[in-house]
């Protein structure tokens, strides 16, 4: 089945197969100019290299946190550390603003599951 790919400014810029982008520059990286669209594309490969970093590195903190939770409470501990915790979010609320926090909290979530 062909459909229509329709751009952002609404215009159409041909015929695809669904989950096809076409191989034409604008249909990848939203211009015309090769140039910029060969720029657009290494940037996209590098920000592609970070997200798979990202993914990974949320995998291990989550991994790690739980640890600790098991740990602590097979020792006798509490389930959560409200001081620590709260010295994350202010970590990352003093270095992201309040979209550290948001972030803070969701991976504060991934290692001990929610409250």
């Amino acid at each position: 089945m062909m459909t229509d790919v329709v751009e952002q400014n609404g215009e159409s810029t041909g015929t695809a197969r669904p989950g096809e982008q076409g191989d034409r520059p604008a249909a990848q990286t939203g211009t015309q100019e090769p140039g910029a669209a060969a720029r657009i594309v290494a940037i996209r490969e590098r920000i592609d290299e970070i997200d798979q970093q990202l993914i990974d590195l949320w995998q291990e903190r989550a991994g790690l946190s739980q640890q600790v939770g098991r740990t602590r409470m097979a020792s006798g501990g509490t389930r959560l550390v409200l001081s620590r915790e709260q010295a994350i979010l202010e970590r990352f609320r003093t270095a992201l603003g309040a979209d550290g926090v948001q972030l803070a909290l969701l991976l504060l979530r991934a290692g001990r599951g929610p409250l």
